[in-house]
């Protein structure tokens, strides 16, 4: 909290001894952090900048729902008003999806002429990630690396393992997961990784396998040798949100599951575009039963075309820069 608070002044610190002779025309952003409401106002001032908010995610209320503050104390005063301050000063504001521009329009005051629908995007590498010897070789040999068994179905979670991300049902799904025909990896750091590690050691969960840190290049691997990609969100969320990690899956090609709150529009996406499924976070049987059905290797092939698909028609980077660039074209 008290960096958050700090950030800001150091923010415009920098910007006058380092940028004092440079003029800026945009200030682009995104939250979190939401503390940065002074330095847009400072350099739009200066300069007669415009301003572009990339909304990923809606804070403090995440952590109300968390119980991690309070609803109505001081901390959740203090930084509401900064989060009113930042929709305020933000002449443009891009949301993830559908449901969180709905959300910000009914919780705020503003203007909806400046909110649109700006998606998480990706700038794709023209390397085919499917149907090529040199990618089946690869999966060959991290399945023999890791002693996976050809008949294991390789699932993957990447990212952050914090309280959002609502470990505990996780944790509990795995003891109960088939191992001849179930692999699970999971490469993440946050405050509960070890919460994880410990529990894959003590249960002795030899269809899973935990990283905590890996490099950019190594995690990229694993999720090209996988055959689908996992999403967890906490089911307490009052706030839609997309994670930004399925954009990696679907750049791989990798069918989707995921188990998360009612409130993110995450389902009807990827229903519609059909290259997964969804169950609500806590469901231990509903996610099971996806479970079972991406164990079918033509289902999987399928559900991974319209992935990657999906990816190209929605979030290339391309997209998302016209979006903004056509306020100041």
């Amino acid at each position: 909290g008290i960096s958050q608070m700090l950030l800001e002044y150091q923010y415009i610190e920098a910007i006058k001894e380092y940028f004092s002779n440079e003029k800026f025309d945009m200030v682009l952003y995104a939250t979190p952090p939401i503390t940065f409401e002074k330095v847009i106002r400072y350099v739009k001032k200066r300069d007669l900048a415009k301003s572009y908010l990339l909304l990923k995610d809606i804070f403090p209320q995440n952590a109300v729902d968390l119980n991690l503050i309070k609803n109505n104390g001081p901390i959740y005063h203090f930084f509401r008003r900064k989060e009113k301050k930042l929709y305020q000063i933000s002449d443009y504001i891009g949301c993830m999806s559908p449901k969180n521009v709905e959300y910000l329009l009914n919780h705020n005051s503003i203007d909806p002429i400046k909110v649109e629908i700006n998606p998480n995007s990706i700038e794709l590498n023209n390397l085919e990630y499917r149907n090529s010897n040199e990618i089946d070789n690869r999966k060959k040999q991290f399945r023999n690396k890791y002693r996976i068994l050809d008949e294991q179905t390789i699932f993957i979670y990447g990212g952050n393992l914090g309280k959002p991300q609502g470990v505990d049902f996780l944790l509990e799904f795995l003891k109960k997961t088939n191992k001849e025909k179930s692999f699970f990896v999971i490469v993440g750091s946050g405050t509960e990784a070890k919460k994880v590690s410990n529990f894959v050691m003590d249960n002795h969960l030899t269809n899973v396998l935990f990283l905590n840190r890996v490099s950019r290049d190594e995690y990229n691997e694993i999720e090209v040798c996988s055959d689908v990609g996992l999403i967890f969100l906490d089911r307490r969320f009052s706030i839609p949100n997309i994670p930004s990690r399925l954009l990696g899956y679907m750049e791989k090609g990798l069918p989707v599951i995921a188990a998360t709150d009612r409130s993110t529009d995450l389902k009807e996406m990827i229903e519609s575009g059909g290259f997964g499924k969804w169950s609500e976070h806590g469901d231990v049987d509903e996610l099971a039963d996806n479970i079972e059905l991406l164990y079918n290797s033509e289902l999987r092939r399928k559900m991974g075309d319209k992935s990657y698909e999906f990816l190209k028609d929605h979030f290339h980077v391309q997209n998302s820069y016209n979006i903004i660039m056509k306020h100041f074209s």
